[in-house]
């Protein structure tokens, strides 16, 4: 287990109602850290969530949405989206972007959960992903 995925498995194991956390690579979709406490997850099931996750911050569209924007705007294309938060009918799913790294980070927690601490513990485990990908 690398030090991201530690990361991910303390996010997961210490806070309650936290299902997932995983950390991915915006540029090539490769997964940077993971962990989840859901068995029924499998590897191809996993992949598919990472490539639809990067394709809402960098995906065709919404790259074609900035460019117009920019077009408009006068100014030079460049990424928009910052943070996304999505719901299932069990779950809160928060992403935001680490900047300094162009990598993904993603929190899944039940949705009994208040959605004020899903980002406060995203924004938390942000510093300790950040810490570890400066480190390698």
């Amino acid at each position: 287990m690398n030090k991201t995925d530690q990361v991910c498995q303390k996010i997961v194991s210490e806070f309650e109602s936290v299902l997932a956390f995983g950390v991915v690579d915006l540029f090539s979709g490769k997964i940077l850290g993971l962990f989840h406490t859901i068995p029924y997850f499998q590897q191809d099931y996993i992949d598919a969530v990472v490539a639809a996750s990067v394709d809402l911050f960098r995906g065709k569209s919404i790259t074609r949405i900035e460019a117009l924007l920019a077009e408009q705007r006068g100014t030079q294309p460049r990424h928009l989206i910052e943070e996304v938060f999505m719901t299932t009918q069990s779950t809160y799913h928060f992403m935001r972007i680490l900047p300094s790294k162009n990598v993904l980070v993603v929190l899944i927690t039940e949705r009994r959960i208040s959605q004020a601490k899903g980002w406060s513990l995203l924004r938390l485990a942000m510093g300790d992903i950040e810490h570890v990908l400066q480190a390698d």
